[in-house]
């Protein structure tokens, strides 16, 4: 009885702290971190719940304040607030971190013109509020001047009139509007617009144009209509893809595939070729990478460090085998291949050697399974990221995904292009032959390995970054046996595992270790998911796939919503960011069929109208934004939803820029302000704990 009372407890406190989260999960710190809730209330910036300072950050913003020296009230009440926007969770927005350095906000600007859906809040003219109240005023170091300089430290007193000579010049240099791509500074808290009522769209249509199946899909990089497809066994194949309506199937000779590694990959339940990419100059170098698995005993070249070491408190001869495998017998590889010895034009390349240039990084597994695998380069750093899962075991019962030493249940992001020096390899420790970008989280936070991006992943499975916002980096991560997970993942974000999966508590004991101690994980909950409960009943099995922002005009009712699937079943969810740049999602299931003209016949479910696609590996992306599902039955793409008999009011516009309401321009995460909202994902969430808890307190009572 007792347990279930401190079990009851331990819920409830989780819940409070899941719903304090909700709210604001992606709004983006000028650090490129997640927010957070402050563990002690700051002093001198009134800011609440998800803040982007500590406590430390808040007494400097006070020293700042008061070095100043500013005389005049009512300028230091706008200059104490313009220094307390950093702490905002919109910070990253407001000082534009995408495009420029700034020491002062965009102040919002009234006679600037804006197309924006924001609240009437953000159309008053706070630029013209602080040049009336401080354009006569001495301010010490002023971050104005310091900006005007560009970022040049000063020590000076100065006035606002002494450096510009009018209202409308000093606006011209720090004024802004709010608009759909970004936001703007009115004297306090970036607030949201109430949510908008948007419809579903009716369902998504689909044609089948193959019956292969692949686990990689990718573009080719020379922005024609071709794309790289890859299956696990390790064969990669170079296939053109035809124009909907054509009635064509997808292009591709299977007997002659681009790049043939089934003699180095080991194909396995969970292992095999899992990763792919391009490098983002690859039409003038040639460079292309592929993430897979292997076997020592199969392969001499398959051989690296033991992920499980003394480094992190683990002792791989005191691990058991698993389905036969000895503890890091398998590896996970990233190696690197050329397409340059053929000819000079790059898009004539129809085959490459399977020769490796050069090995990336090499790590042995402690078990057979949860490697995710996949590897992307970031669309804005040119960086490489690898997602690595928690290495098996039920329950991560080595806790690798929470332990800052070790590389399992982490996304890496690493530098290619720049050789280590044998200086950085030993200071390091690499593992491999790679470099250390600059702003990784490592030079803020020493206890983490240098290559860490972000940690507390189960098996992350298919991750992208959106092509209109490429902040929004959204991973989804297999769970346990209760939650499958979409994240958005930031800098030094940790997602939980194994402390929670998805919003909800996995582990108590682990729970009061992490959260009683000085360092709390300070977990990022999902945006999106589903419970295990939602779906096969019968066998309770359940596992995500990954998808996309739809950012094609094929269906512009789908246009600025993220796709994600189940492995083991025929669903497919859509969801809808309300309002644009909060992190709050509402998702959809939506119904699929596939159009009767499609160029092969699908299957349907026995007594259903949808297609039977069998499992759902992954999803792709080509050239033309157009979306795929890749399955175990064939290539599915998503076509006009004319071709199945669904309503799309936009359809038909010829001048289709993006339906109203949708997420089209913003080049980062883009909030807007007016008044506070309810997010019916929270609502979800909370059902979903409710009807947790009940099931868990009946069986403790």
């Amino acid at each position: 009885m007792m347990a279930g009372v401190l079990t009851l407890f331990f819920i409830i406190s989780c819940l409070n702290l899941l719903l304090s989260h909700r709210c604001s999960s992606h709004p983006l710190c000028t650090n490129f971190r997640a927010p957070f809730t402050s563990e002690t209330p700051l002093s001198f910036c009134q800011y609440n719940g998800s803040v982007c300072c500590n406590a430390t950050e808040d007494l400097k913003l006070r020293n700042q304040f008061k070095s100043m020296n500013v005389s005049v009230s009512a300028c230091a009440s706008v200059l104490k607030s313009i220094l307390c926007s950093r702490c905002d969770q919109f910070s990253a927005e407001l000082y534009r971190i995408d495009s420029a350095q700034r020491t002062v906000p965009v102040l919002c600007n009234s006679s600037i013109s804006t197309s924006s859906s924001q609240s009437q809040e953000a159309k008053v003219d706070y630029c013209a509020e602080v040049w009336d109240k401080c354009h006569n005023v001495s301010i010490i170091n002023s971050p104005f001047a310091l900006q005007a300089k560009g970022g040049i430290p000063i020590n000076s007193t100065s006035k606002l009139n002494e450096l510009w000579q009018s209202k409308g010049a000093f606006c011209d240099e720090f004024g802004g509007a709010s608009d759909d791509g970004a936001t703007c500074f009115t004297g306090g808290p970036v607030l949201l617009n109430n949510s908008e009522n948007i419809s579903p769209p009716s369902g998504i249509c689909l044609e089948k144009i193959g019956n292969g199946s692949y686990l990689n899909m990718v573009a080719h990089p020379d922005g024609s209509n071709r794309v790289f497809l890859s299956n696990q066994a390790g064969k990669l194949w170079l296939a053109t893809v035809p124009e909907q309506g054509s009635g064509e199937t997808l292009g591709i000779d299977e007997s002659n595939p681009f790049l043939d590694l089934t003699d180095e990959v080991h194909a396995d339940a969970a292992l095999g070729l899992l990763g792919i990419a391009f490098h983002p100059n690859f039409q003038q170098n040639g460079r292309f990478f592929a993430s897979f698995n292997c076997d020592k005993v199969r392969w001499p070249r398959c051989s690296g460090r033991c992920s499980c070491n003394s480094d992190i408190g683990c002792d791989p001869s005191k691990l058991s085998s698993d389905n036969g495998a000895q503890p890091c017998q398998y590896h996970s590889v990233i190696t690197e291949f050329t397409a340059n010895s053929t000819t000079l034009n790059l898009s004539l390349v129809t085959q490459i050697r399977p020769v490796e240039v050069r090995r990336i990084l090499t790590m042995g597994l402690p078990f057979t399974s949860q490697h995710g695998g996949q590897i992307l380069f970031g669309p804005k750093d040119g960086y490489l990221y690898f997602m690595m899962g928690d290495g098996g075991g039920s329950g991560d019962p080595y806790n690798f995904s929470q332990n800052k030493r070790s590389l399992l249940g982490k996304i890496m992001r690493l530098d290619i292009d720049t050789i280590p020096s044998a200086k950085d390899i030993s200071e390091f420790d690499l593992w491999g032959n790679y470099s250390i970008p600059k702003d990784n989280p490592f030079y803020e936070d020493h206890e983490l390995l240098p290559e860490i991006w972000a940690i507390g992943f189960r098996n992350p499975w298919r991750c992208s970054f959106d092509s209109e916002r490429p902040s929004y980096f959204l991973c989804a991560d297999v769970g346990q046996d209760q939650y499958e997970e979409v994240d958005i993942v930031t800098k030094g974000g940790n997602h939980g595992w194994r402390v929670y999966e998805g919003p909800f508590l996995y582990n108590l004991s682990n729970y009061s270790e992490a959260n009683n101690s000085s360092n709390p994980i300070n977990a990022i909950f999902p945006v999106m998911g589903y419970n295990h409960s939602a779906l096969n009943k019968a066998e309770g099995s359940a596992s995500i796939t990954g998808g996309y922002f739809f950012r094609s005009m094929t269906d512009p009712c789908l246009y600025g919503r993220y796709l994600y699937a189940d492995l083991y079943a025929d669903v497919i969810w859509a969801g809808f960011e309300n309002p644009k740049g909060s992190g709050n999602f509402t998702t959809d299931q939506l119904a699929v069929k596939c159009a009767q003209d499609s160029p092969i016949q699908c299957n349907a479910e026995p007594e259903l109208t949808s297609p039977a696609l069998g499992f759902i590996f992954s999803f792709g992306q080509d050239n033309k934004k157009d979306i795929f599902i890749l399955t175990s039955n064939g290539v599915y793409r998503i076509v006009r939803p004319s071709r199945c008999n669904y309503t799309c009011s936009r359809e038909n516009v010829t001048d289709f820029t993006a339906p109203p309401g949708s997420d089209v321009d913003p080049p980062s995460s883009s909030p807007s302000s007016g008044s506070k909202f309810s997010s019916p994902l929270t609502l979800q969430i909370l059902v979903f704990t409710f009807v947790s808890f009940i099931g868990l307190l009946s069986f403790l009572l």
